[in-house]
Formats: C-alpha cells, structure tokens, sequence
C-alpha cells in the first residue's frame, strides 16, 4: 500500500521571539516545547506566518529550555519578525495501510503570548469497522470538545 505523509505534531500560535537573518537556515525553538510535542532536533517543519500568510520549511535546532525563544534564521528570518504569531507542524512518512488498520495520533499545543504551554491535545484518527472516525480535540484525559466525524477508508478513498 502506499505511504502518506501525516501532521505528527503541532506548535499552534507561537510569537517569534527574535529573527536572525545571519545564521545558516532554521529555527531555533525553546528545547521544553519540542519535547512537548515530539519535535526533534534537525526533524523538518513546516511554518506559516498568520500575521503575514508567508510559508516556508526548514530544519529545527533546539533552544534554551524554558526561554520560550522561537527564532528563524537565515531566510526564515526574512519572512516574519518578533512579535508574529506562527504555526510550526511536523509531519511523519507512514504507511497508509497501518493507519487504517492502527490510526495515527498527533500532538498539538497551543502556545500563550508568551511561548508557554497554554494547552495540549491529540488529533486522532480511530479505524472503526469500514471507517476512520477523526476527533480533532482529545486530551489525555480523554476530554473531547470537538463532535467526531467518520470517513469511508474503501478502495476509493
């Protein structure tokens, strides 16, 4: 079967603390946030710069544990400036006939003003029967806010 690519984990709403243009490429991301969601050092991100709409992917280096720094480098540094607010998300090569028989789950959190671990949550996908059900907020507590949905997982799909 084949191999798809799924969100494994998400810093949602994160302010750039500095950007420093004169650094060869990444982000540098508080050490204690990376570790929250699952992110490694030197794993590939994708970002988007809500204030400003620009996109881009690069490389992580892990920072100061507890600074709550979020500092792209090089040409990152171009695309935003402190102050913004960012999504940051790691995605993971899987296979897609073990999501449909094991599910996936992925880590969010969701920042306050200042780089803090406000609150995190799973996006889960469920395989029940011929579908996969998705809930898009679970704790670990298993708190659900958010109504699930189902989608048919045949050979169409």
């Amino acid at each position: 079967m084949a191999t798809i690519k799924l969100m494994h984990a998400k810093l949602h709403r994160v302010r750039v603390t500095e950007a420093n243009r004169h650094y060869v490429g990444s982000v540098t991301i508080d050490s204690n946030l990376l570790a929250q969601v699952g992110i490694l050092p030197l794993e590939e991100v994708e970002i988007v710069n809500i204030d400003n709409g620009n996109r881009w992917s690069t490389y992580v280096l892990p920072g100061e544990a507890g600074s709550g720094k979020i500092c792209p480098n090089g040409g990152g540094a171009l695309l935003c400036k402190e102050g913004d607010t960012l999504i940051i998300w790691a995605n993971e090569q899987c296979d897609r006939a073990e999501i449909l028989s094991s599910g996936h789950q992925a880590r969010v959190l969701i920042a306050d003003e200042n780089n803090c671990c406000q609150e995190v949550f799973y996006q889960t996908l469920t395989p029940n029967g011929e579908r996969l059900e998705y809930n898009g907020y679970q704790t670990t507590n298993g708190k659900q806010l958010t109504s699930k949905s189902e989608v048919m997982v045949g050979a169409e799909a």
